[in-house]
């Protein structure tokens, strides 16, 4: 089993974010990504809808024979993730806004959430603020229209811009000193909102915590492939291709296929 692939889903080319992080700390692991775009973002959906998408995106994945399964997906984590264990036999990772390290080191008591709808609504969500972020001032945002702009190519635009702008003022008015970021589509957004944000304020995503849970659950289940390889890297997604390798880059050799 260990020479088998590591499947990852997002609702989109956001989780490549994740898969960037795992191919990093382990760069033996062959690895296979869906991109399921034409339906992003999943956080404007009911729970019946994501947990829907989520099995269909598993189900193609073990049909792949992939040994574990990220859910790089915030609102899929939040909403499915314990549905999917419960239905499927195989390790899952699932990933949530990082607010406990926000928390713990806020000096200002004011925390940032930039999410989905589906993710800061979700009982998952619920759960974590309370129980790391009781005494915290948490100024959360649904990042709505930020999903269909990196989906269609538009990162870097104005519009972009001007969606950050909106949705970072009140949080600054409330002296957030960090800033989470809730979906993992967000990472891309860092440039821009480093240009944005006043120095002091620190942006936390999930991307090398999930790595590295990633790496213990393969260690734990006796599923690590240490052997060197070339890994095959392949990345399937039913939207634009052209949007996910301009993410990922030119530099490794990846097969991006259409489903």
């Amino acid at each position: 089993m260990s020479d088998k692939s590591i499947g990852i889903f997002d609702s989109g080319v956001g989780g490549t974010s994740i898969w960037k992080e795992i191919h990093q700390l382990l760069p033996n692991e062959h690895t296979i990504y869906l991109a399921d775009s034409i339906n992003a973002p999943y956080g404007t959906k009911g729970t019946k809808k994501i947990t829907e998408l989520s099995v269909k995106n598993t189900e193609f994945l073990l049909k792949k024979d992939c040994k574990l399964i990220v859910v790089a997906c915030n609102t899929a984590t939040t909403n499915a993730i314990d549905y999917l264990r419960k239905t499927f036999d195989v390790p899952f990772i699932g990933i949530e806004p990082a607010i406990k390290p926000a928390a713990l080191n806020t000096k200002t008591n004011a925390v940032g959430i930039l999410a989905t709808k589906g993710t800061l609504s979700s009982a998952l969500f619920s759960k974590t603020s309370g129980r790391f972020a009781s005494n915290i001032k948490l100024i959360e945002r649904e990042g709505t229209g930020i999903v269909e702009l990196i989906e269609s190519g538009k990162l870097r635009s104005d519009e972009m811009r001007t969606l950050l702008h909106q949705y970072l003022e009140p949080m600054l008015k409330a002296h957030i000193d960090y800033l989470v970021l809730g979906c993992t589509h967000y990472p891309y957004l860092i440039p821009i909102l480093l240009e944005l944000l006043p120095n002091h304020v620190k942006i936390i995503d999930s991307g090398e915590a999930v790595a590295r849970q990633t790496k213990a659950i393969l260690e734990k289940n006796n599923l690590l492939n240490t052997a060197k390889v070339n890994p095959k890297l392949e990345f399937y997604t039913n939207g634009s291709v052209e949007v996910m390798q301009s993410l990922l880059g030119n530099s490794l050799d990846i097969d991006y296929l259409k489903f």
